[in-house]
């Protein structure tokens, strides 16, 4: 395998890495100022959203598919909880398992949010050709497969079904 970073060279400011976790990071405050309207953070729209999907129902996968470290899941869930967004509930069968539902209120708001992280990402990428996004989404769903090569190629795989444009 051909080594593509080397120590030798390495500048963070031009690092992969870096720059990836640049642009989450803006991507991150662009929602946290579009949802403050809505009253919660990034954090907790994704939360919402990802409930919503009907994907996850734990504390624990949201957790590992948002890669946030479990005090920190527990502190946004229980913000959302005393909001009325979402419920704690025993797994029917298995009461050692907590699933997460969303109440009407986070529904309504679960129902909104795909329209509003759209807004974001279409203001977030103005510059990019439909060209270029389709290969921003290719090359990052190539590096997902690589590092999570299940979750990763069933998550692009949707992602390719829904945005063959």
């Amino acid at each position: 395998m051909q080594e593509l970073f080397s120590d030798g060279n390495y500048a963070v400011e031009r690092s992969v890495g870096y720059l990836l976790a640049r642009s989450r990071a803006r991507l991150a405050r662009a929602l946290d100022v579009e949802l403050a309207a809505h009253g919660i953070t990034h954090a907790q729209g994704s939360i919402i959203l990802m409930l919503a999907s009907g994907r996850f129902s734990t504390a624990a996968e949201l957790a590992r598919e948002l890669y946030v470290d479990s005090a920190s899941m527990t502190r946004i869930v229980d913000r959302l909880q005393k909001r009325g967004m979402l419920l704690r509930m025993p797994r029917v069968g298995d009461r050692r398992i907590i699933d997460l539902r969303l109440t009407e209120e986070g529904q309504r708001l679960g129902r909104l949010l795909p329209d509003l992280y759209a807004q974001v990402l279409n203001r977030s990428f103005q510059k990019f050709s439909p060209e270029e996004i389709r290969q921003l989404r290719s090359l990052l769903c190539k590096l997902l497969d690589e590092e999570d090569i299940v979750a990763g190629a069933a998550a692009c795989a949707r992602l390719q079904e829904q945005h063959h444009d």
